[in-house]
């Protein structure tokens, strides 16, 4: 069986980060290792939320891991807090990093051209450094921008996506995946690029009318899921979209019309069956 570890936060209530990433990651097969960067009450659209921050426990789990001799097939990073988190997620790549293991980063930042609260431009250089060590990164237009110093469109041709596409390739990933791109009216999806052949890929779902928190690392989490499984990128990659374009219908479905997260739970069994 695979062994994924996720570094990212847990919010105990809100279908995000690790609360998200473990029963996905774990339902496609794959033995999902957590390693919580933070503890919240809540994810951050809720008032008045609380944290635990972990960051001082960090590098002592990952020693005892490296005591105990464990090994990852891959490290799938979503949301770290700070600077500080970052340079820690570098240590844990160059001390769990195989010629044959996956990592994985969507470097959770910024979304609607602008970088959440907590983070400032420094945040998103360090970021882009993190980037550079991986195997496939998956942000999102904001992120992108942010990380390349590219001028943040809300309208923008393929051109647009391609151009940010190779600014992302050179800060040294094999592979660079832009989320949330939409290449024709009515339609969303994800544009890639693949860095060692040169060749881009896209894939478009119908757009729904909605705004979910969590939507990203559902996308990223199946993905991750799916390549352990052994599908190829670009199939994890449509997996991932079609499984979350679903949740987000089947959520908007419910009479009680949950605002906080989407209802994934309902919709997991499909990927068991995929």
């Amino acid at each position: 069986m695979k062994k994924v570890l996720t570094i990212q936060d847990i919010s105990c209530l809100g279908k995000c980060s690790i609360t998200v990433a473990l029963p996905i990651i774990s339902a496609m097969g794959s033995e999902t290792v957590i390693l919580p960067t933070a503890v919240l009450s809540t994810h951050t659209m809720f008032q008045n939320f609380t944290v635990k921050d972990l960051t001082d426990q960090l590098l002592p789990i990952t020693d005892h891991w490296k005591n105990q001799n464990v090994k990852f097939d891959a490290i799938y990073t979503g949301y770290l807090g700070s600077q500080e988190e970052i340079e820690i997620a570098k240590k844990v790549f160059a001390d769990f990093k195989t010629q044959d293991n996956l990592i994985f980063i969507d470097p959770v930042m910024a979304d609607n051209g602008k970088l959440y609260p907590a983070f400032d431009e420094n945040y998103a250089k360090l970021n882009a450094e993190l980037c550079g060590l991986a195997d496939v990164i998956v942000p999102n237009i904001t992120e992108a921008c942010f990380m390349t110093d590219t001028e943040y469109k809300e309208e923008y041709d393929e051109a647009y996506i391609k151009d940010l596409l190779q600014k992302l390739a050179a800060l040294g990933p094999k592979v660079v995946v832009l989320t949330g791109v939409s290449l024709s009216q009515g339609k969303t999806g994800f544009m890639g690029l693949d860095t060692k052949t040169g060749e881009y890929f896209s894939y478009q779902n119908d757009r729904v009318d909605a705004n979910f928190h969590g939507t990203g690392d559902i996308f990223a989490s199946v993905c991750v899921g799916g390549l352990m499984r052994g599908d190829s990128l670009e199939e994890a990659m449509k997996t991932a979209a079609d499984y979350t374009a679903k949740t987000i219908s089947v959520t908007l479905e419910n009479p009680e019309k949950p605002w906080y997260g989407v209802d994934f739970e309902s919709t997991i069994g499909d990927l068991t069956r995929a």
